[in-house]
């Protein structure tokens, strides 16, 4: 088995040349196998300044900060100020989504494992205060209810906003305050931003949803449990992993969440339908059950930005990439993958490439409109049996210019569909679940639940 310093050559030979053939501006790479740690960074930061990447550079973390989020919930439980299976409303009394019976029964762990069944991509900006995320929360009470609690999993940034402003009320202080004070502090972090006005002490990344860099830094501050603020080196983020290799241990040997917790967080709780993401996820953790060993993490996209996290449990192993823009994914994965093959014999499955020839095996089932607050996708066949997916962005993705997208459709793995035409370099299952009462397919899955609303 290779050795992390071979890896560490390897990676800072690689980078730049992955940059160049993915069009990212820059990334950040840190890999930490138990107490070593290597690093590497190349690129530029903004393309209209040209500031070079270093390992000292902070990129956005986007939605791996929901980790940050779960363990914060999880530190409440072990104090005895959080029941995990209580009702929200315990704690939250004025808890309100559209459908009232779930609005009573919806828990802490539906929402740590995104099986709360509201809508949950709302990135309503209620202003940059220290209340910003109470008055968030508040504004969910119209939020359609998709399926009833713990029947599917769907990706819901506005369940770890609850979450967020359930810390809040338990710690009687600001989200980021409860970062600070209970992660950023006792994990001894020197370079971690949670807003602008931090971002700007430190050399910082910013996003390129194109090819020139975005003129808006961050989403709002109201999603910032989710993922819309928090910005760090990857070696930063390696030390948050490194805690939860640890059995919940600090760097300073102060405890940070206790062994039995750590290991609660990365058991399994919901199955995900097959749409290239985890077989299943835990309490704030995404999880990979595969035949070379078992790999925990998290991604996040943000503006522009993209992070990716992998944890090696049985193998003290974590790997952190982060970068500002391109075809990032495809970068992320030939690192990670190597790492994790390279120190810890763990194999991904290999993305499943589309087969034009393989068409689709029903198209009636799947032929419809799905809707979200942030898309509207139409799926057609034609009278040759080809069947072509269009999506349009809806609310905050349209008006960060999100542009449309148009492909077809042919059959793939486990009963999903490949689209021809990747995003980003990728091409992701798709699933279509349920049954509308009309044998078509209710919900659009691509790791989110759109529901069928035509």
């Amino acid at each position: 088995m290779a050795q992390l310093d071979d890896v560490g050559d390897w990676v800072r030979r690689r980078l730049p040349e992955l940059l160049r053939e993915h069009a990212v501006p820059a990334a950040s790479v840190a890999i930490g196998w138990g107490d070593e740690t290597v690093a590497a960074a190349a690129g530029v930061l903004n393309r209209a300044t040209g500031v070079e990447a270093t390992t000292d550079a902070i990129f956005q973390i986007g939605s791996v900060t929901k980790t940050w989020t779960a363990t914060l919930v999880l530190q409440l439980a072990e104090e005895g100020l959080l029941d995990l299976d209580a009702p929200i409303r315990a704690s939250l009394p004025g808890f309100r989504v559209a459908d009232e019976r779930a609005s009573a029964t919806v828990t802490a762990r539906h929402l740590l494992c995104h099986v709360a069944g509201f809508e949950g991509d709302v990135f309503t900006d209620t202003g940059k205060g220290d209340d910003c995320v109470e008055r968030y929360v508040a504004l969910l009470a119209d939020t359609p209810q998709l399926f009833p609690p713990g029947e599917l999993f769907s990706y819901n940034n506005a369940g770890f906003c609850v979450l967020g402003r359930l810390v809040e009320v338990l710690r009687g202080k600001p989200y980021d305050a409860c970062l600070r004070d209970h992660l950023v502090a006792p994990l001894g972090l020197s370079h971690v931003a949670c807003d602008p006005y931090d971002a700007v002490l430190f050399r910082v990344a910013v996003g390129h949803p194109t090819d020139e860099p975005t003129d808006v830094w961050a989403l709002a501050r109201s999603n910032a449990p989710a993922g819309s603020m928090l910005a760090m080196r990857a070696t930063d983020l390696i030390s948050f992993a490194r805690m939860h290799l640890s059995d919940g241990m600090g760097p300073g040997g102060d405890r940070v969440l206790n062994a039995r917790t750590v290991a609660a967080m990365q058991e399994p709780q919901v199955d995900q339908p097959p749409t290239g993401h985890g077989t299943s996820w835990g309490l704030g953790w995404e999880l990979w059950q595969l035949p070379t060993g078992r790999v925990v993490g998290h991604d996040g996209n943000t503006i522009g930005q993209s992070a990716s996290l992998r944890i090696a449990p049985d193998h003290d192993l974590a790997v952190a990439v982060l970068s500002n823009g391109g075809e990032q994914r495809l970068l992320h994965d030939e690192i990670v993958a190597t790492v994790l093959r390279d120190l810890a014999g763990i194999e991904l499955p290999r993305p499943t490439e589309p087969d034009p020839d393989r068409a689709v095996p029903d198209p009636q089932r799947v032929v419809g409109t799905y809707e979200s607050v942030v898309a509207r996708t139409v799926v057609t066949a034609e009278a040759d049996g080809r069947v072509w997916l269009d999506r349009t962005p809806l609310g905050v993705l349209a008006e960060i210019g999100e542009p449309a997208y148009r492909t077809e459709l042919v059959g793939g793995p486990d009963d999903t569909v490949l689209p021809v035409t990747g995003e980003g370099g990728v091409h992701a299952p798709i699933a279509f679940l349920g049954d509308d009462g009309h044998g078509r397919a209710a919900y659009l899955h691509t790791g989110r639940a759109d529901r069928r609303v035509e």
